[in-house]
């Protein structure tokens, strides 16, 4: 079984078994606008929960997205590559970053769950 978990700087993180899908929330995507590029890390990569994975530039802005979790990417979204849009389009399923094998599964248990951060943004 999946659980989602959200930080306050809008990413989140699907854990399922030991890999963390990882990506930037809906509210977010609606903030930058239309995304033109994704920057993402090498697979391979060792991250520690507060690094930058990636870059997303927009119309509007440039921002960094941090991990949430610790590990090692897997998987990136190569499709974002050619098509930046998925983010906009699908930003929590297609619009995906990277996949993050976990070195701690309980690491994100302190984020925000889906109530949680639907509170969180109603407030913002």
């Amino acid at each position: 079984m999946s659980s989602t978990r959200y930080t306050e700087a809008h990413e989140f993180a699907r854990i399922d078994g030991d890999v963390a899908t990882v990506g930037i929330t809906d509210y977010a995507q609606e903030q930058l606008g239309d995304v033109v590029f994704v920057d993402l890390p090498e697979v391979g990569k060792e991250i520690k929960r507060g690094d930058e994975i990636a870059v997303v530039e927009s119309v509007k802005a440039a921002a960094e997205v941090y991990s949430p979790v610790s590990g090692e990417v897997i998987e990136v979204n190569s499709d974002l590559e050619d098509e930046p849009a998925k983010v906009n389009q699908d930003a929590m399923n297609a619009g995906w970053f990277v996949k993050i094998k976990l070195a701690d599964s309980t690491e994100n248990q302190s984020d925000m769950d889906d109530d949680a951060y639907k509170a969180f943004i109603a407030a913002l």
